[in-house]
């Protein structure tokens, strides 16, 4: 689970739910994982959707635990029947998925006790060894069981439990980025970013093209968690550009 820091921590994220591969929600979870992941030094670098069937749910969870250090997963842990992803983490892991008494008495802080149907019981069901996930803003809580962070679907409330479980998560040095914008299109940076990628091959680089004002240009990322390292690899980028285009 290292990768070619040795500081490096990995993650995947897995997205559940029909919802997402019909079009009828449109995802807004990925960008903030990837966002919250890159701040916090760990490297997101997979992410998965899966619909809410409990074999794909087993298995890219299984596949997944075992290739990263963190997998984040996203839906499914809802009142209603097609809300399985907890039942699908509990079987990844051969356990029972019990009434656990510590999310029980969360609901019941927001639920007076006769209206606690057994449809809103159920994201009490909690994998037996995993720990719960705060959430401030409606109590049922997430939880964690292994390296599996498994947190609800509505951006909201996934954010409160991103937040609540980031400071037990062990983390990496954090990637730094510069971007250097060239007022030309992708295939005319193409030779010499490639160069510079040769000449720099353990800094990551990526190109963007955009238009602006109906003309094309490229943004050229370069990634590193050593900032001097970096600093080199964008001069000499720099220096490139200038050879071809002119200063």
């Amino acid at each position: 689970m290292t990768g070619a820091f040795a500081s490096e921590v990995t993650a995947a994220l897995l997205v559940i739910g029909d919802e997402i591969l019909s079009g009828r929600t449109k995802d807004k979870n990925i960008g903030t994982i990837a966002d919250h992941c890159t701040e916090n030094g760990i490297r997101l670098k997979e992410v998965r959707v899966v619909a809410d069937e409990e074999a794909a749910i087993v298995a890219a969870v299984d596949a997944l635990r075992t290739a990263y250090d963190y997998v984040f997963t996203t839906g499914g842990i809802g009142p209603t029947h097609d809300d399985i992803t907890a039942d699908a983490i509990a079987k990844a892991f051969g356990v029972a998925l019990p009434i656990d008494e510590r999310a029980r008495a969360l609901l019941l802080e927001r639920i007076p006790e006769g209206e606690m149907t057994p449809a809103r019981l159920r994201m009490a069901r909690i994998p037996v060894g995993a720990d719960l996930i705060e959430n401030t803003v409606s109590k049922a809580p997430g939880f964690m069981i292994g390296n599996v962070i498994v947190m609800a679907g509505v951006p909201s409330i996934m954010q409160a439990m991103l937040k609540a479980v980031t400071p037990r998560l062990r983390t990496g040095a954090k990637m730094l980025s510069v971007s250097v914008r060239v007022d030309r299109p992708e295939g005319a940076v193409a030779a010499p970013l490639e160069a510079c990628q040769r000449a720099f091959p353990d800094v990551p680089m990526g190109s963007y093209p955009f238009m602006d004002e109906g003309r094309y240009g490229t943004t050229l990322v370069l990634r590193s968690v050593d900032e001097a390292r970096l600093a080199a690899a964008k001069a000499d980028l720099e220096a490139r550009l200038a050879a071809v285009f002119g200063g």
